[in-house]
């Protein structure tokens, strides 16, 4: 615990000498992977688009002791299913209901997706899968994405990698469908009344970052069906999906 005391302190400390260039807006980053920081490297780029990031390994059992003061929050992937029953998992949904309330815009991915789905919409929209979606996928989108405000750079269809054994529901009264796949009915989704969008891939790895992804977890992937070896040499630099991230951070920006 200790060291994840001073883990906090050392990034919240970069956070600071950044400064100069940040817009007082400050950003929650939830990391609930088995590291704080992805190979994505998600909450240094959130600082470069102008965003003060205060992380907490969830993961882990860390969360600030209150909310006050924070304009957006993100939330990671994780090995974990929402519908586990953790500690950390139960406090990361009383968080998300109580940032809802105190209308704090959040995003989260790959579990992040899942959790919020869970917390906003009930635990029974999150399930497991018969077998795992793995691969770059072109997403069909919905009509409602090109009036969103974080998916209206992408067009009809977007391309992004998909990797998941747990699925959100797509069928909710307060959810928003925005994009899907042939085989998941929900890829990406915005809450009706909250301020609240899940992304099921992985928008966040770009196609320098991919190739360490894929090493880092090739025993998973290939015991997941994929060919590790395919998606290096096919890697994409997911610009347009991409963009859902500078949007929810351009969102945080302007209150």
């Amino acid at each position: 615990m200790a060291h994840q005391q001073a883990t906090r302190a050392e990034l919240a400390r970069f956070s600071r000498l950044k400064g100069g260039f940040m817009s007082g807006k400050r950003l929650l980053y939830l990391g609930n992977g088995r590291q704080l920081q992805s190979v994505a490297k998600l909450d240094e780029r959130f600082e470069g688009w102008g965003l003060s990031v205060d992380r907490y390994w969830a993961y882990g059992s860390a969360f600030p002791d209150s909310l006050e003061g924070y304009d957006g929050i993100f939330l990671s992937g994780s090995p974990h299913g929402a519908y586990e029953d953790i500690d950390w998992i139960h406090r990361e949904h009383e968080l998300i209901r109580d940032a809802a309330q105190k209308d704090i815009p959040m995003l989260g991915v790959c579990f992040g997706h899942q959790i919020l789905a869970s917390a906003l919409c009930g635990k029974e929209q999150v399930f497991r899968r018969d077998f795992c979606e793995i691969g770059y996928k072109d997403l069909p989108l919905a009509a409602a994405a090109a009036q969103d405000a974080l998916t209206q750079d992408w067009g009809t269809a977007v391309r992004m990698f998909v990797w998941h054994n747990d699925e959100v529901r797509g069928d909710h009264p307060d959810m928003v469908v925005l994009a899907w796949s042939d085989i998941c009915p929900n890829h990406v989704w915005r809450h009706r009344q909250h301020r609240a969008w899940g992304v099921q891939g992985h928008p966040e790895v770009t196609r320098t970052q991919a190739p360490a992804w894929f090493e880092q977890n090739r025993e998973r992937m290939v015991k997941d069906g994929g060919d590790v070896d395919a998606f290096i040499a096919a890697a994409d630099p997911q610009i347009e999906a991409g963009t859902i991230l500078t949007r929810f951070a351009e969102l945080v920006k302007r209150g």
